[in-house]
């Protein structure tokens, strides 16, 4: 493949969990040297499980491959001075403790731009670093977001997304301003201080939603499975499961209804347009349903798309890692750690040329790259 796009960039990575790690690892498959900073223990995700692999957090192994393991103790003076001298040598920082706590340790952006104003720094906290107080934990920003809200069944409690939206999605977006920090800085040597919060992240996930809110002044509500703005669009039982169906436009409705072998739906006029459609929904779907639960999965998907309607199996996480669809796009790889063994990881959601980014590196040991780092990057004779 030749060298990576982020290939010579360097990183700190003061992160733990996986808001963080997350936005690392997504550099680090990007091609950038990311070096993480560990305190004694490690990061805390290494005690996260089980399930471990001799020893090694799955947790952990997820979510830092393409990195180097530093060891160091932030609240020893030789261990600060170390991680300063490798913050000078660095093209970023990323860090996500709580806000106030760089502050203290004298390792924050406003002290080390002072030092080296070409650095992009990239905080990363639950509610932003105007907000020291509030706890920065998945399960509490998809709460105060709204997220379980509209997440739930009708009539059902308020539910969690089943991963961890609100970490996955503030990592993706603190990388996206870290590259644009990248790319400015190309043209000033001026780094950026950025400020990513798990609860902003989850907000701007919303996106037609908060429109109809912003329209409407009603508060959208739980539709389960079901679009709230276009029907039939959601998941439909059949004789031996349930599939999804997305019919986007009136068009595809009468292709539908000929499919089913349901021209009277066709000839409803309560269903003639989308918004029609949507106020008899429940009524809808019941009949849609009817028809729908005559055959199996694969009988009815294989005639829906030679009728070119979207539709589309529900597979449990092992299918959809073992579907042609994931196999193909290279999204499980297998690589070789040196304590779990083999291991399966997620691919890198890219194509780069036509090729996946390869795992250079995988999940680091707790300070396995001490030396080796401050050598490289200091010419530390203790490396």
């Amino acid at each position: 493949m030749g060298p990576l796009p982020l290939d010579g960039i360097r990183i700190l990575d003061f992160t733990q969990a996986l808001a963080g790690p997350y936005c690392t690892m997504l550099l680090g498959d990007l091609g950038a040297d990311v070096v993480k900073i560990e305190p004694p223990r490690g990061d805390q995700s290494r005690h996260w499980g089980p399930p471990f692999l001799n020893g090694e957090s799955s947790y952990f192994l997820s979510v830092n491959r393409n990195k180097r393991s530093v060891l160091a103790d932030l609240k020893d003076p030789q261990g600060r001075a170390d991680v300063l001298a490798l913050a000078m040598s660095s093209d970023v920082v990323v860090e996500n403790f709580k806000p106030g706590v760089m502050a203290r340790l004298g390792l924050d952006a406003a002290t080390l731009q002072e030092k080296k104003p070409s650095i992009v720094y990239a905080s990363i906290s639950g509610y932003g670093q105007n907000q020291p107080t509030l706890a920065g934990y998945d399960q509490i920003a998809q709460g105060t977001s709204g997220m379980m809200s509209v997440n739930a069944p009708p009539n059902a409690p308020p539910t969690k997304v089943g991963v961890p939206i609100g970490d996955i999605g503030a990592g993706m977006f603190a990388s996206h301003a870290i590259l644009a920090a990248l790319v400015e800085r190309g043209r000033t040597n001026k780094g950026r201080r950025l400020d990513i919060a798990l609860n902003d992240s989850l907000l701007a996930l919303f996106t037609y939603q908060a429109g109809r809110l912003f329209a409407t002044g009603k508060v959208p509500s739980s539709d389960g499975n079901y679009h709230p703005s276009i029907a039939p669009y959601g998941t439909f039982a059949v004789r031996d499961g349930f599939i999804n169906l997305a019919v986007a436009t009136d068009e595809q409705f009468l292709r539908l209804c000929k499919t089913l072998g349901a021209s009277e739906l066709a000839a409803d006029p309560r269903f003639a347009n989308n918004a029609g459609r949507l106020g008899a929904r429940d009524d809808l779907v019941e009949q849609i349903e009817k028809r729908l639960k005559t055959a199996t999965r694969e009988e009815w998907l294989e005639r829906l798309h030679q009728n070119g309607l979207p539709a589309g199996p529900i597979f449990d996480i092992a299918e959809a890692f073992a579907s042609p669809l994931a196999t193909e796009r290279e999204m499980r790889i297998e690589i070789e750690h040196p304590v779990a063994g083999k291991i399966s990881q997620v691919g890198a959601p890219w194509k780069i040329d036509g090729q996946s980014s390869p795992v250079r590196r995988p999940p680091p040991t707790l300070g396995q790259h001490t030396g080796e780092v401050l050598r490289e990057w200091l010419g530390d004779a203790r490396g």
